[in-house]
């Protein structure tokens, strides 16, 4: 052998050079060589002989299958004939006691409308003795041989003391030859008194040619045993045995006699046994390649080792994380840094699909739609930002770039991705977003603040309609003209008028300390049909409702939302008074899908509003009403606002007033609301 040449400096261009070939190959490798192919041959041989018994099994497995497939749907079928003839049998009980003649009729099952199968079905009520004369056909049958007798009695004897159904046959004919023709007697009871039997000549021919279907016939010679005038001994030319599938039927010793007509050859083993003598033949050929081949592949071995060495000095220097993973979103690679990002040790991660031990258990499914669509699309050039769960608990912030895996010949198997820890910059946009709460909060207390007293108009209705109940109770209570039931009511829509007082006080104290609003989904169109009805009316002011027929989500607070309607209905009602015509307000809820929005629009039929008004009227302290201290409007703002929604003024076309409409986003979880509305 030659000796190796002397080891250039580490280049990556070398690991696409191609190095010369080796010399002749030694006389251990070759006696090596004549084993396995010595080896290969006795695997041909061995692969021919599994293949002549497999083919036998399988052919002995398709022969028992097939007639236990064809014995439980013969049993089925008589099963159903027997449910038809007791239906009958019920049919002419109901026939004797009816006024006039009538015919008993059954939509039966596949024997009971195969053409030929049933020779003969009549009833026998229990007046008939067993051996007295019964229906001619019966008669003849029992007559025409001995042999008959004794079984037909055994049928009936058996059919009225084991209350089942039971057969007789194969009948015999007058010269003794046995015939496909059998008995079938059905008893039928009514609260354990035997009523009769419903008795039925089958041809067992005919049966059979209706229950196996053409396909069946087609690979397969059918015959009943015993039956030499059909089937009789089938002649097996192809060397296969017969299966006989026992028919199941009481009193009966009947067998089909199924037979193949050809043999079905194993394809699949046969195409195996090729592919395999195929690939033995290429393994052949490779190992008469592969000696010349195993100084070039260790030199090869060797330089990319070094060059291993080289990448992972390199890797172990970057703070940046690096993830691989194939097209499928399995893991093939991760680097240090990426391991210590996440608190995971390589062998942990590598092999693993969604979802991944590092994702939040709170956001695994959000992150799991996320990982889909990267592993589809890749990222964008801004890259994506997700939150990363440390093995330790804490969350970690980070940014992925994904970059096209693709092999040397331009196949693309997968993503690179870059992932870069931005908790500490995510940290300080936070603190500067705190800050900008911190002083909105601050304006929002000076709004709320000025608009105490507005807030102490809203509050007069609910005390004063608890005045009003409570001296109302006293009065009563002193003349003793009230029930305790009437108490009761009283007490509860006092109670009730209290805690919505209370809860409007609550709300604005929390809107004003920049507590968490209480944001759930509402469903806007009977949220709005709620407010509408709870309104007090003056007046002869008419009301329109006008809604989209489907549901419409929002996120926000149910309080802070009803107090926006109310006011805005409020001022509807007492605008429209002022009108020339008759008061009307028209209140409309829809859906704006594509500005994922939704609108609640309360028009009147009143003056309107002026257009020099309309960009002050939600400023604080401005009123176009006389005695109005202009808070109610510049408070709505601020609720909607508040929800990340607009709030607009202007002039309704069709009644001709103000128009005021509301702006609020779709919630996320529209499809699937968290509840019902109330």
């Amino acid at each position: 052998m030659q000796p190796l040449p002397h080891t250039p400096p580490l280049d990556f261009a070398l690991l696409q050079q191609t190095l010369p070939g080796q010399g002749p190959r030694s006389r251990r490798t070759l006696w090596w060589l004549l084993g396995l192919l010595l080896l290969l041959v006795a695997s041909v041989v061995a692969l021919v002989l599994y293949l002549n018994a497999f083919e036998h099994e399988e052919e002995e497995r398709r022969r028992i299958s097939d007639g236990q497939w064809l014995e439980q749907s013969v049993r089925f079928h008589f099963v159903r004939l027997e449910e038809d003839l007791r239906v009958l049998a019920r049919q002419a009980l109901q026939i004797e006691g009816s006024a006039g003649p009538r015919e008993p009729t059954v939509q039966g099952g596949l024997l009971w409308n195969q053409p030929g199968a049933i020779l003969w079905h009549g009833w026998q009520p229990r007046s008939t003795a067993p051996d007295a004369e019964g229906p001619e056909i019966f008669q003849q049958a029992r007559a025409a041989n001995p042999w008959n007798e004794d079984a037909l009695s055994t049928m009936l004897a058996i059919a009225v003391g084991l209350h089942r159904s039971s057969y007789a046959g194969p009948l015999r004919d007058s010269h003794g030859l046995v015939t496909d023709t059998v008995w079938l007697a059905v008893p039928y009871f009514e609260r354990g008194e035997f009523l009769g039997n419903y008795l039925a000549a089958l041809s067992m021919k005919n049966c059979v040619d209706g229950l196996v279907p053409a396909w069946f016939k087609q690979t397969h010679r059918i015959g009943l045993a015993n039956d030499a005038a059909w089937g009789g001994e089938v002649d097996h030319p192809n060397g296969l045995a017969p299966y006989l599938a026992a028919m199941n039927l009481p009193g009966t010793d009947m067998f089909i006699e199924i037979a193949p007509l050809r043999a079905q050859p194993a394809t699949v083993p046969r195409i195996f046994l090729l592919v395999a003598l195929l690939f033995l033949a290429g393994m052949l050929v490779s190992l008469l390649a592969l000696r010349r081949d195993i100084a070039k592949r260790q030199r090869v071995q060797a330089l990319l080792e070094a060059q291993m060495v080289l990448r992972t000095a390199m890797e172990g220097s970057v703070s940046i994380g690096m993830r691989a993973w194939a097209s499928n979103g399995q893991i093939l690679y991760v680097n240090e840094a990426f391991c210590r990002m996440v608190g995971y040790r390589a062998e942990e991660l590598i092999g693993r699909r969604a979802p991944m031990p590092y994702w939040p258990a709170n956001r695994a499914d959000e992150l799991s739609v996320m990982h889909h669509e990267v592993i589809t699309k890749g990222t964008r050039g801004e890259g994506v930002e997700v939150q990363f769960e440390h093995r330790d608990g804490h969350l970690v912030e980070v940014l992925i770039h994904e970059a096209p895996l693709v092999t040397a010949s331009g196949e693309h198997v997968g993503w690179m991705s870059s992932v870069l820890d931005v908790s500490e910059k995510k940290h300080v946009e936070r603190l500067a977003a705190q800050q900008q709460e911190r002083l909105e909060a601050s304006g929002r207390l000076v709004a709320v603040g000025e608009a105490a007293s507005t807030l102490a108009h809203e509050l007069n209705q609910p005390l004063g309609a608890l005045s009003s109940f409570a001296h109302g109770l006293l009065n009563r209570l002193r003349d003793q003209s009230v029930s305790p039931e009437e108490i009761e009511r009283v007490v509860q829509r006092m109670a009730r008028l209290s805690d919505k007082a209370g809860g409007i006080i609550q709300r604005v104290n929390a809107f004003a300390r920049q507590r968490e609003m209480v944001m759930a989904p509402v469903e806007l169109t009977h949220f709005a049909q709620r407010c509408i009805a709870a309104q007090p009316r003056s007046g002869d002011a008419q009301v329109q409702w006008s809604g989209s027929p489907a549901r419409i989500w929002v996120h926000g607070d149910e309080l802070l939302l009803e107090h926006v309607v109310n006011n805005l209905l409020g001022n509807a009602l007492a605008w429209a008074q002022r009108g020339r015509g008759s008061a009307r307000v028209r209140v409309a809820v829809n859906l704006r899908e594509g500005e994922q929005a939704a609108t609640l629009a309360v028009a009147d039929s009143g003056p309107g509003v002026d257009e020099n008004a309309r960009e002050q009227i939600f400023n604080a302290f401005f009123s176009t009403q006389e005695g109005g201290m202009g808070m109610g409007l510049a408070i709505c703002r601020s609720i909607v606002e508040a929800h990340h929604g607009r709030i607009e003024v202007g002039a309704d076309s069709a009644l001709g007033g103000a128009l005021f409409t509301v702006w609020l986003p779709l919630t996320r979880s529209a499809a699937h609301p968290a509840k019902e509305p109330a």
